[in-house]
């Protein structure tokens, strides 16, 4: 990625940040994705699951605070908070996604960006080979041959947009 909001700090760094942050904060199955190289829109997504908007607020809250805090950073945008699925921070080079679980068992993130390498953080959330509990159960299921129900690129790409128009 060319130049970013990220001036202070690195990439990875913040990533790793948001991720412990959110960690801390008790989301679930938080892992990191690198993106480098995969993408002209990020470096890496952190990708959370908060099981209930007061969660969620905190998270969200949690690692605006953190990287205020740590770089004097601000996201560039927020987007969803209408919404109750889903929620971003965008901070140019690093994307945190805090979902509930079913917009992440929709939208499968993880399973999208397949091919990014997961940031190892430490976190207990990284037991089952970093997919978390859901996740490695819809892995289980997608070798076994059952049809996970996996939305594709397009169909994902459809429902951001129309989330945002939703919200403007």
């Amino acid at each position: 990625m060319a130049e970013t909001t990220v001036a202070k700090a690195s990439s990875r760094e913040l990533a790793k940040l948001a991720a412990r942050t959110a960690d801390e904060k008790k989301a679930q199955d938080v892992i990191v994705l690198d993106l480098t190289g995969l993408s002209d829109v990020c470096d890496y997504f952190v990708i959370c699951t908060a099981p209930n908007n007061p969660l969620r607020d905190l998270v969200l809250e949690e690692v605006e605070a953190a990287a205020k805090k740590a770089w004097g950073i601000s996201p560039m945008s927020v987007e969803g908070r209408a919404g109750d699925g889903w929620v971003l921070l965008d901070f140019g080079s690093v994307v945190v996604h805090v979902m509930r679980p079913e917009a992440r068992s929709y939208y499968r993130l993880e399973r999208l960006w397949g091919d990014a390498p997961r940031v190892r953080l430490g976190l207990e959330s990284e037991l089952d080979d970093g997919l978390g509990t859901d996740a490695a159960a819809a892995a289980e299921r997608e070798r076994a041959g059952e049809d996970t129900g996996e939305p594709d690129a397009r169909r994902v790409a459809e429902a951001l947009a129309d989330e945002s128009e939703r919200e403007a």
